[in-house]
């Protein structure tokens, strides 16, 4: 580890608190932007899994901004000078149900910083620990993982995409047109302008198009899985991007029934057949 690198150890354990209402109009923008009946959500209804990623927003005053749309780094996450930022993953403990209109608080911790050499440079990961709870105490569990990381240099050899697997047991089509990608990050206040700049995407970052939000494809797994088991209740759940799905064409939410175990794997298959987000989740009989 570099001495620049040893001084980001000092991030570790920084603590930040936020506190939110669980106001139903998110609630039925997102209900809107899944393609469900919006109308049927009304106050003490339960908030889906993962859709308290439309809450604790905190949105950075317009001067605060860097150039790829997100708040500037050094507040409460460390400053790491590396140009592209994203959501690598989660992991999540499911308490105990959310409800509409509830008071709820998180208490958010960085739990590690570390850096390695990676194929197309050097890479950072910072793990953010966040626990949520309502009046009534904890409810949900959840390490977030970011990766930041450099430009991908002209010469860089393609990653070699991993096939997905050819066995499902439920699945569901989904077409990532710019609608659909911008709903979400306003519903998010996502700035990110990977997500609704050509331009940007392309030329700077060097990406060969949109790219769907880690956290939007997360819900659409849970999403598909809580459909096809009503009868069961989320546990946990974790999931791991590793491969960027682009508006090229349609992509598939796909997954195998829950084994002996209540638990179930669900993937992500971009148009080509690559996979692209892999997940696991524990149901229980309600």
């Amino acid at each position: 580890m570099t001495p620049e690198e040893q001084a980001f150890e000092q991030w570790i354990g920084r603590t930040e608190s936020s506190c939110d209402v669980l106001t139903l109009a998110p609630m039925v923008a997102m209900a809107a932007t899944l393609d469900k009946a919006a109308s049927e959500i009304a106050p003490g209804d339960a908030l889906p899994p993962l859709w308290h990623w439309l809450y604790f927003l905190e949105p950075a005053r317009q001067s605060k901004l860097a150039s790829d749309g997100h708040a500037q780094r050094g507040d409460f996450l460390p400053p790491i000078p590396l140009p592209r930022r994203m959501w690598a993953g989660s992991r999540l403990q499911f308490h105990k149900s959310l409800r509409a209109g509830a008071h709820i608080t998180r208490q958010s911790t960085i739990k590690s910083i570390s850096f390695k050499e990676g194929r197309s440079g050097k890479l950072a990961f910072v793990c953010v620990r966040h626990e949520i709870s309502d009046e009534q105490g904890a409810a949900i569990s959840e390490e977030h993982d970011i990766v930041y990381r450099d430009h991908a240099a002209p010469d860089a050899p393609p990653p070699v995409p991993v096939a997905a697997p050819a066995k499902f047991d439920y699945s569901r089509t989904i077409v990532p047109d710019p609608v659909l990608l911008f709903r979400y990050s306003a519903l998010t206040f996502n700035g990110h302008r990977i997500h609704y700049d050509r331009e940007y995407v392309t030329i700077v970052e060097g990406y060969p198009g949109l790219i769907v939000h880690g956290p939007l494809l997360a819900t659409l797994l849970v999403d598909l899985l809580i459909e096809s088991f009503p009868d069961r209740t989320l546990q946990t759940f974790e999931f791991k991007a590793l491969a960027p799905v682009f508006d090229h064409g349609p992509f598939n939410v796909r997954g195998l029934d829950p084994d002996q175990n209540n638990s179930a794997e669900l993937w992500i298959q971009n148009h080509l057949g690559d996979l692209c987000m892999k997940a696991t989740a524990t149901i229980a009989k309600q």
